[in-house]
């Protein structure tokens, strides 16, 4: 499975890329930005996108809806992650385009596979 992850924090795209490679997950892609991401996703086409949804000035939601209207990114799955975890989660959910939200902490290859399976 080919993953990009989108995260403002240099030190958790780091940290995520090796617990991911080392679970089996092949990260092709960590960068800080929706922009990065646009054009990381159109490029190397990988089957899922990690997006954070705090990323400074844009939000996760804003970077899964335009991966989802992208063309060339059309099969890369969004799955929302973030530290911080806030009620309404549930209710911007289910207006996005990301096929799940995964708290940061439970981060693995396994939880990844299971939510796309």
């Amino acid at each position: 499975m080919r993953c990009v992850i989108v995260d403002d924090s240099l030190e958790f795209l780091r940290t995520a890329s090796e617990l991911l490679e080392c679970d089996g997950i092949n990260v092709v892609g960590a960068v800080s930005t929706g922009a990065q991401a646009y054009r990381t996703c159109r490029l190397l086409k990988p089957d899922v996108a990690l997006v954070d949804i705090y990323l400074g000035m844009e939000t996760g939601f804003d970077v899964a809806r335009q991966l989802a209207g992208q063309a060339g990114t059309e099969r890369t799955q969004v799955i929302l992650i973030s530290a911080s975890v806030g009620g309404d989660i549930a209710d911007m959910m289910a207006d996005s385009p990301a096929v799940s939200f995964l708290p940061k902490e439970d981060l693995s290859g396994a939880t990844i596979r299971g939510i796309l399976a």
